[in-house]
């Protein structure tokens, strides 16, 4: 049985998705979402690729900082990044599908880590990292929440 906790963060995850441009004009889907912690994933088009054929390093960022988001507004407390850093390991093609799974990693006051793991299958395609901080305010109204 999914926690109330859990059950808040895929409300959350379901009402930032319906009011995002770039998720689904990417193909981003929603695999997962927890407090603290959410799955996305996404296939690499022709149209996503670079002069190499191979997919652009800002799609593989855009799905990493997509993830960010729902992990770190799980909690219905609308959260921004501060920071991120992204290291590139190996390359997807188009046609391969892209995980990415968004983890908490610490959260004190205002502030959170999070790491960022992009896969193709069990390879390691980048790792992103991002610094977030809470606006102080609710994704969803409280009476909606």
């Amino acid at each position: 049985m999914t926690s109330p906790a859990d059950q808040l963060a895929a409300r959350v995850a379901e009402h930032m998705f319906a009011r995002e441009g770039l998720a689904p004009a990417l193909g981003v889907e929603i695999e997962e979402v927890r407090e603290g912690y959410a799955r996305l994933a996404m296939t690499v088009r022709p149209d996503m690729t670079n002069g190499h054929g191979i997919v652009h390093g800002g799609m593989v960022f855009s799905l990493a900082d997509c993830a960010f988001a729902y992990a770190c507004n799980s909690r219905n407390v609308a959260t921004v990044a501060q920071a991120a850093s992204i290291v590139f390991l190996s390359a997807a093609e188009a046609g391969e599908r892209l995980t990415c799974d968004a983890v908490e990693r610490a959260l004190e006051g205002r502030s959170g880590v999070y790491e960022m793991t992009v896969r193709s299958g069990k390879r390691v395609v980048a790792v992103f990292q991002g610094q977030s901080r809470a606006l102080g305010k609710p994704v969803i109204p409280t009476g909606e929440a």
